[in-house]
């Protein structure tokens, strides 16, 4: 171990708890541990400078599935699976606001618009053909129809004269969601250790060695909260999935305001700061998009310019301004996994796209274990 007697002494000898991952579930995770122990050493692994995979990359939305979505989710959920999916995405919303506080988030609920392109009529009519049905499974987590028609009044082209809005949909500052969290995080006396890879993991029964790029410790706890970097550490069934992003640069009176879903949600766009955020297109070829890799590819840049400015922002000059890319956890099922591995393992990983909707919820539950 390259670690000074001070250094191990300081941060790694009789540590209780340890979490891997920095991100919504991870942060999430220590801050309820810290309640439940509050003389427990807690100590969280961030391979990042910042927090890698989702947590720092995503679109800021704050949502629970466009109809479309949930319609076609039907279709491998049975009802209660997906009431109890959209339910848990519903109160992890109003848990994130009330640990931090809707200014620390910089949440708006100006609402979220499914638009459906010309061509894509038949989804379209199936949709408002199920409105009515899929409002009346949804009303016991809402207590109201979530769904309503509206007007396409924002100028979209190549789109149907509608829209299917939910009213409960909002929107977020993602940085300032995690910084607030990680400020959360450190007020509480839990220890952050960014740049600092979980190279391998071993159980001896009674306790874990945690293997990292330059030293090793043990911990008497292990939290596993990667998302799509899962499969790197323990075995469960959860495939990464990259998602590209590219946000405009300000855009003189930008009057489009909410966040918006197309294409069965392979597309979201939304607005910040007199800009356009418009991800998605992994869709275009999702072989491709199963990697632990950050970065673009020409394919979906290319798609998502075009989509722009065609589509969003027809007949006005864009520029982009910045583009990234994000890693979820995604599998066969929508339903997250939190376990316990062994006495002493336990994981909160594949959130299908909806960190900021269910991370907090996964993260406490994930607490809650041990």
């Amino acid at each position: 171990m390259n670690l000074s007697y001070w250094e191990y002494k300081s941060w790694f000898s009789e540590v209780d708890f340890t979490i891997i991952g920095s991100g919504i579930v991870g942060l999430t995770c220590a801050l309820r541990l810290r309640e439940k122990h509050p003389k427990a050493t807690i100590l969280v692994l961030e391979r990042g400078v910042l927090p890698q995979g989702a947590s720092t990359k995503n679109a800021g939305f704050a949502c629970f599935g466009s109809i479309s979505e949930i319609l076609s989710d039907l279709k491998s959920h049975s009802e209660e699976e997906l009431l109890s999916l959209v339910e848990q995405r519903y109160l992890g919303i109003l848990s994130l606001r009330e640990l931090l506080g809707d200014d620390n988030i910089g949440y708006y609920k100006y609402g979220g618009h499914e638009v459906f392109l010309e061509k894509d009529t038949a989804l379209y009519e199936t949709c408002l053909d199920q409105l009515a049905n899929v409002n009346k499974l949804l009303n016991p987590v809402f207590k109201e129809a979530p769904f309503r028609r509206t007007e396409n009044r924002f100028g979209f082209k190549g789109v149907q004269k509608n829209f299917i809005t939910h009213s409960f949909e909002g929107q977020i500052d993602t940085g300032k969601m995690m910084r607030s969290l990680l400020q959360k995080a450190q007020k509480s006396g839990i220890q952050i250790l960014n740049a600092t890879e979980v190279t391998d993991i071993e159980d001896l029964g009674t306790s874990v060695i945690v293997k990292c790029n330059d030293f090793e410790i043990k911990t008497k706890k292990l939290l596993v909260a990667t998302n799509g970097f899962a499969q790197q550490l323990i075995k469960e069934e959860v495939q990464p999935a990259r998602a590209q992003v590219i946000i405009t640069k300000p855009i003189p009176g930008l009057a489009i305001k909410g966040t918006f879903h197309f294409d069965e949600g392979y597309y979201y766009f939304r607005n910040i700061d007199d800009r356009i955020l418009f991800g998605g297109g992994r869709n275009l070829n999702f072989k491709s998009e199963e990697t632990t890799k950050f970065g673009s590819t020409q394919v979906v840049h290319d798609k998502l310019e075009e989509l722009l400015r065609t589509v969003i922002v027809p007949n006005q000059k864009v520029e982009i301004d910045y583009g990234w890319s994000g890693i979820m956890g995604v599998g066969s099922q929508k339903r997250p996994i939190i376990k316990q591995l062994s006495e002493n393992m336990a994981c909160g990983v594949r959130l299908g796209g909806m960190g900021i909707a269910i991370g907090t919820s996964v993260g406490r539950q994930l607490a809650g274990i041990f």
